[in-house]
């Protein structure tokens, strides 16, 4: 009973009373320096010396500067949490401006961001330059003009497909055709340099590849140059998944050998194909 009495003593509750006022006024004072470092902050955020107040635009040469710097402005507007604008140098949106650009202007590649004296933002623009170009699922037959021309898109060496193409008369681009895989924009991206390397080998042989189709089989079809006005023109086909090194090494071979070589010479008018499908045996037809 005289313990119970000792616990419940005015002095000890006292004691209780004033170390919680302690304990609260610690921590409203903790709240206080919390509220005053956030306006502080905020106050900080705003000033102009620390917000981008122009934007630059280097190295690009297609692409509209007045169209990147319009989509960043869109990307910089407004601010975080209602109070923080993100046009501040410090915590400005730096990977969603490159995605937005990125996604939006399909012939940018590469995108870096940099502050300069505080208030400007300089965006240099890599971009993706025009090397081949796609034209579709079905390859044309024939030689086709500007209304029955497909629409076709520029690839890059890496073969992303980033832009509308205008109508080139004659072979400009070398052409590819088939079906790309849904995977990031790319035709064929697992296969894609083997294909233009494949190309570039083709041409180190003496022939003159002008468009490349892959079938929805796996077959590869490559058209030649025509050497008349024939409607369809030669093509050397072979497999997707083959091993071109082979392949260009049977090919290499048989174009060495009669008496293909001496065909290839004397009735190239006439040649309809070139097959590499069949393990190292080269066959080859020409019309009558």
């Amino acid at each position: 009973m005289q313990k119970r009495n000792v616990l419940n003593s005015p002095r000890l509750t006292e004691l209780k009373k004033r170390r919680r006022k302690v304990v609260i006024n610690k921590i409203l004072l903790s709240l206080l320096g919390l509220v005053i470092v956030f306006f502080l902050l905020t106050y900080l955020s705003c000033l102009k010396n620390l917000n981008i107040t122009e934007i630059q635009v280097t190295g690009n040469e297609i692409v509209d500067t007045e169209e990147v710097q319009t989509a960043t402005r869109e990307e910089t507007a407004g601010k975080y949490l209602w109070l923080f604008p993100k046009t501040n140098i410090l915590i400005y949106p730096q990977n969603s401006i490159k995605d937005k650009l990125q996604n939006k202007f399909g012939r940018i590649k590469n995108v870096d961001l940099s502050i300069e004296n505080n208030k400007t933002l300089i965006i240099n623009i890599t971009e993706r330059v025009a090397k081949y170009t796609w034209c579709g699922d079905t390859p044309v037959v024939g030689r086709p003009t500007s209304e029955s021309s497909p629409q076709c898109f520029f690839l890059d060496e890496e073969g992303y497909i980033f832009d509308a193409a205008p109508y080139f008369s004659g072979e400009v681009y070398f052409k590819f055709f088939g079906r790309p895989t849904p995977e990031d924009n790319f035709f064929f991206k697992q296969n894609f340099e083997q294909l233009a390397s494949f190309k570039d080998a083709l041409v180190k042989l003496g022939l003159k590849p002008t468009s490349l189709y892959v079938a929805s089989d796996g077959d590869v079809e490559i058209n030649l140059l025509s050497g008349s006005s024939a409607i369809t023109p030669p093509k050397v086909i072979f497999k997707l998944d083959a091993d071109m090194q082979n392949i260009k090494e049977n090919l290499e071979a048989a174009l060495n050998t009669e008496p293909l070589k001496s065909d290839m010479k004397k009735k190239y008018s006439t040649l309809e194909y070139i097959d590499l499908r069949f393990g190292n045996k080269v066959y080859n037809k020409f019309s009558k």
